[in-house]
């Protein structure tokens, strides 16, 4: 039986993580958690990946947390679920998740750590902790009312009831929902549209709408010494792909 684990490969500046527990629908086990933090530093340093694509093995993201590993400690259980999200959610280039089947509990977690989410028109979401008597981490209620709204986060805490890709994408938990069998060519069709844009303009962005205020100066020092509006403007003129230069595994 194959062990569960996270696999990673990077392609044409995308990188690509994959949950994989296939006996239990890719749920996340303490181990699975504890490696998210790590694996990503590795991969925000690495100046090849430009993307970042979460995704599940076979046809299910993540069924949330193994419930087998809440008996020993609970608390500890979320402590190293919302450090992984919060990884994630600080990871300074593009994250995607590509969602097929279940998302639910901790898997909805990690999606709604990722600035943008596409599924499959058979997905399934649902935040549970309701029914298992558990406290949802503040941190990751903000993100999820941040995302739905107060209502449909209330909707979604206090019941634990599964809602299904079009009323997700309604309510702005996911961004585009695609037919089946298309998430995949999707997702590497968009993936290749962030990876040729402005490294520059998408690390800055991604600063100012998750609410840092105190990096304005830092960004317009980096915007005037780094080439890529001088390279940008050049392209459009010339009628040419631009060849963006910047890069935030190098800029510190």
């Amino acid at each position: 039986m194959e062990e569960p684990q996270l696999l990673h490969h990077v392609t044409d500046s995308v990188a690509t993580v994959v949950i994989s527990h296939p006996a239990k629908r890719n749920a996340m086990t303490a181990a699975m958690w504890a490696a998210v933090p790590p694996l990503l530093a590795r991969l925000a340093d690495d100046p090849d990946v430009r993307v970042l694509v979460l995704t599940g093995a076979g046809r299910t993201f993540c069924a949330g947390a193994d419930i087998s590993t809440l008996r020993e400690s609970a608390s500890e259980a979320q402590g190293l679920a919302v450090a992984a999200e919060e990884a994630l959610a600080a990871f300074p280039k593009p994250t995607l998740a590509a969602i097929r089947g279940h998302c639910v509990g901790g898997g909805a977690q990690l999606a709604a750590a990722c600035d943008l989410r596409f599924a499959d028109q058979d997905a399934l979401f649902g935040v549970t902790p309701a029914k298992l008597g558990i406290v949802y981490p503040a941190s990751s209620t903000r993100r999820l009312v941040s995302l739905v709204g107060p209502a449909t986060a209330k909707y979604l805490l206090f019941s634990g009831e599964l809602i299904d890709a079009g009323r997700a994408l309604r309510t702005g938990l996911v961004d585009e929902v695609l037919p089946g069998g298309e998430l995949d060519k999707r997702v590497a069709e968009f993936t290749r549209v962030l990876a040729s844009r402005s490294q520059l303009t998408q690390a800055a962005a991604k600063e100012f709408a998750d609410g840092r205020t105190d990096r304005e100066a830092h960004w317009n020092e980096q915007a005037r010494t780094a080439g890529d509006t001088a390279e940008g403007v050049a392209a459009f003129l010339e009628r040419r792909a631009p060849r963006f230069t910047w890069n935030v595994s190098a800029s510190g």
